[in-house]
């Protein structure tokens, strides 16, 4: 009667072996596709590279947009996202380069388009003024002062990186 304890029929050990093979092939199925949609985020993130936008010699006083386009990674899908800044140098040779994304809605500011603010950044969609090193003017519009490019000079070029949120407002 002992043996009978620890012996196993053959229909549990069929029963054993079926659910084993089982197992065995539903995660060797299972496991590439849990790969393939866990994969772009567990990559790093594109996009972060600085890229040339410009001569450093092209650079004046006077704010100048300067169009670029950004290499973008959306899960599989790779494509180039065009990009603009607002870029000058100070009277002290330090160079600024502003996002030109208004903080209120999102609309595009230009530099010294109102006749009756001139020598500030204006958003035509609500009336939002910036001044020139891209702080907000209180009582307009805006509540954040415009994002400024990470930026790095090398050989003679300007390369910009990503657009942060600056503190102050």
């Amino acid at each position: 009667m002992s043996d009978n304890k620890h012996r196993v029929t053959r229909r549990q050990f069929l029963n054993y072996t079926l659910t084993g093979v089982g197992g065995f092939m539903a995660a060797g199925m299972l496991m590439p596709m849990l790969r393939f949609a866990f994969d772009p985020i567990l990559k790093d993130e594109a996009g972060a590279e600085m890229v040339a936008v410009a001569d450093v010699k092209e650079i004046t006083t006077e704010p100048k947009r300067f169009d670029f386009k950004v290499k973008v990674k959306d899960a599989w899908y790779e494509s180039e996202e065009p990009k603009s800044a607002w870029v000058y140098k100070t009277d002290k040779g330090e160079i600024i380069a502003l996002s030109p994304i208004c903080k209120h809605l999102g609309c595009t500011v230009d530099w010294n388009t109102d006749k009756e603010h001139p020598n500030q950044f204006f958003c035509p969609c609500h009336y939002g003024r910036y001044e020139k090193d891209g702080t907000n003017v209180p009582g307009t519009p805006p509540q954040a002062p415009l994002d400024r490019y990470e930026y790095k000079v090398k050989d003679g070029k300007l390369y910009l990186g990503k657009a942060k949120p600056r503190k102050e407002a």
